[in-house]
């Protein structure tokens, strides 16, 4: 799959853009954990979205390959999808549950795992989060709908 906007064709360039757009997310979600702007789980993000979906600035969608055949979960996933797009929330799906995990230190207190197939992430209570990874993730959305691609997949690399 090719993710390119006008200006990049696909290619070097395009794969590099890629990168960028995945190193942009690992930023954004290792700024946001220490800040408590972190919500995770299916469950716990409906309600967060229901409450202030103005201070949500990026929802995160993660999936591995037998998640694929899990009706409920895309059940889930199209009612949050359709959501985000009422509220002009940028969406984002994520292959490779386990590199997710490792960024967000995936294990609740108490050694239990936590529910990684949403998160979302908002702005501090304090002030509107100016982050330019932030702001590298918004381009990346908002020119992937400009190319009918409403929710573009990144496949977060191994480390």
């Amino acid at each position: 799959m090719c993710n390119m906007t006008f200006e990049d064709p696909c290619g070097e360039n395009a794969t590099e853009r890629m990168d960028s757009v995945e190193q942009a997310l690992e930023e954004v979600l290792t700024a946001a954990l220490p800040q408590g702007c972190i919500t995770v789980g299916v469950y716990e993000a409906a309600k967060s979205l229901n409450v202030d979906p103005d201070n949500v600035v990026l929802c995160v969608l993660a999936t591995d390959e037998e998640d694929v055949k899990d009706v409920a979960l895309q059940i889930h996933f199209t009612l949050i999808q359709a959501f985000c797009c009422e509220n002009d929330i940028n969406i984002l799906r994520v292959n490779n549950m386990r590199r997710l995990a490792e960024i967000l230190e995936g294990v609740k207190p108490g050694g239990e795992s936590m529910d990684l197939h949403c998160v979302l992430v908002t702005n501090p209570q304090s002030s509107t989060w100016k982050d330019p990874a932030l702001s590298k993730l918004n381009r990346f959305c908002r020119d992937s709908r400009g190319l009918d691609q409403w929710v573009p997949v990144i496949n977060l690399p191994e480390r």
